[in-house]
């Protein structure tokens, strides 16, 4: 899959922070609220970093890189808390991060240090991988190419060693291929018993496979950032081997998000093969939710809409 810098337009978020829009997948890098403000209230403040002493090294993966400000953001945050990283990231397209280099305001962004390490990581097309270094910060390797390929080099090694897992993928209906329950399993797997997936979505498809995967939920405080919904009932959502039940920042799963899960939105999208395209996700998924109605398995996602007051909720 090639891509082209002409494929992406530069966009000014609410917040002045630099973003990114996609005409061909037809969505924004990031939130109305802003890259910097969803970077740091949807990545940073919920994994807590101050669940770790000074001095600490956590191990993190940052999946659909992309620009890197979610890393960006809490590479800061961790050299505030003297906490310093070892880093893996996962990206197919390399004009994001060239694009927002480019840009001055999105450089005033960073603290020094920050933007040093995203600077270190711009390679050439055929290179397989790229690497940053700091003597504070940390290390960390950047994987080019179909991040479901490069996440099986990752299981072979950090099974059940990372601290926290980034996930920050397009939405579910135009990327499906990385929220299906065999991609969401694997990072899954990665994560250490009190490790963290944090993800700005609170789809049910994509909460019904963590759950799946074995993983505990909790909703994300505060608003999705999504200025069509005029309900913004979560930020987004958090998963951990073990629960997470009084963990700032996170709330259990309201009643109504509880029920979201016995829809037909919570139909999971999969992949067994590991390499279908979205058109055969996205078909296999409305033929497995077409059955599961007809077997009167699930409640329609209209009847839940309706009961809550989310007519115009999507």
């Amino acid at each position: 899959m090639t891509s082209s810098a002409s494929r992406l337009e530069a966009r000014r978020t609410a917040d002045g922070s630099f973003s990114l829009f996609s005409p061909e997948v037809g969505e924004g890098f990031h939130s109305g609220r802003g890259a910097l403000a969803e970077a740091r209230s949807k990545f940073v403040a919920p994994a807590a970093l101050e669940r770790w002493p000074r001095g600490s090294y956590l191990r993190v993966l940052d999946v659909c890189f992309g620009t890197g400000s979610n890393s960006a953001a809490l590479l800061e945050a961790c050299a505030s808390r003297g906490l310093s990283l070892q880093w893996w990231g996962l990206e197919l397209d390399r004009d994001p991060l060239r694009l927002a280099l480019a840009d001055d305001g999105f450089c005033r962004q960073w603290q020094p240090e920050a933007l040093a390490v995203l600077q270190q990581l711009p390679a050439a097309d055929t290179a397989p991988d790229s690497h940053w270094s700091d003597p504070q910060l940390g290390q960390g390797q950047l994987l080019w190419g179909d991040a479901r390929l490069r996440l099986r080099e990752l299981l072979r090694s950090q099974q059940g060693q990372l601290d926290l897992v980034l996930m920050d993928a397009f939405s579910p209906s135009r990327s499906p291929q990385l929220w299906t329950v065999e991609f969401l399993a694997g990072l899954a797997s990665l994560l250490q018993p009190q490790g963290r997936l944090l993800t700005y979505c609170s789809a049910a498809a994509v909460r019904r496979a963590l759950q799946l995967a074995g993983l505990q939920i909790a909703s994300i405080s505060g608003p999705s950032g999504l200025q069509a919904h005029q309900q913004d009932w979560s930020g987004g959502t958090a998963a951990s081997p073990t629960p997470l039940n009084g963990a700032p920042l996170l709330r259990p799963l309201s009643q109504m998000e509880q029920e979201h899960l016995s829809t037909n939105a919570a139909e999971p999208y999969r992949d067994p093969t590991g390499d279908a395209d979205r058109s055969t996700i996205l078909r296999e998924r409305q033929r497995a939710q077409q059955n599961a109605m007809a077997n009167g398995a699930v409640e329609p996602t209209s009847s839940w809409r309706r009961r809550w007051g989310l007519e115009n909720h999507r």
